[in-house]
C-alpha cells in the first residue's frame, strides 16, 4: 500500500471509494467537483489516499484549525476493510498534521457507527460524552 496526496485529477476515484464504502455524497454542494477543487488548492497536503498499485482503496480528508486536526470521511473499500488499512490511514493523517503543528487530533463520528468507533478508540482516541455538535447549514449541500 502506498500513500499519496490526491488532486483534482482524482475526483472521479474518491467519489467512486465513497460510493462503494457508503459515505454521504453531496454532489450539488460540499462534494462537488469544483467544491473539493477549491479545497485541494488551499490545502494540498490534506487529501489523502492509499493506492493498490492503480486501485485507491482508501481516502481521508483532513482539515485544521490551527489547533485541532481533523480526521474527516475516511473512507475504506469494503474489499480491503479488516487489514489495517483504516489504522494506517489515520496514523499518516496525524503524521500529516504534525506538520503543521497540530498535536491535538479529532473525529467526529456519528454516535450509531460502532465501527468508527471501535477504531478510533484502539487508535488511542478518546470518545467525548460531555460534547454537544450543534451546525448551522445554508444549503443542504454543505
Amino acid at each position: 500500500m502506498q500513500f499519496k496526496k490526491l488532486v483534482v485529477a482524482d475526483y472521479e476515484l474518491i467519489v467512486n471509494l465513497w460510493t462503494k464504502a457508503g459515505l454521504p455524497f453531496r454532489p450539488l454542494g460540499r462534494d462537488s467537483k469544483k467544491a473539493i477543487s477549491a479545497e485541494m488548492s488551499a490545502n494540498p497536503d490534506f487529501y489523502l489516499g492509499a493506492f493498490e498499485g492503480e486501485d485507491l482503496v482508501a481516502v481521508v480528508i483532513l482539515s485544521s484549525d490551527g489547533r485541532k486536526g481533523w480526521i474527516n470521511r475516511l473512507a475504506v473499500d469494503p474489499d480491503y476493510r479488516h487489514r489495517g488499512v483504516a489504522k494506517a490511514m489515520i496514523r499518516e493523517s496525524e503524521k500529516i498534521l504534525r506538520k503543521t503543528g497540530v498535536r491535538m487530533f479529532c473525529a467526529l463520528i456519528d454516535d450509531d457507527n460502532a465501527a468508527s468507533k471501535r477504531l478510533f478508540t484502539e487508535c488511542g482516541y478518546d470518545e467525548h460524552h460531555d460534547i454537544i455538535y450543534f451546525s448551522k447549514r445554508d444549503d443542504d449541500q454543505i
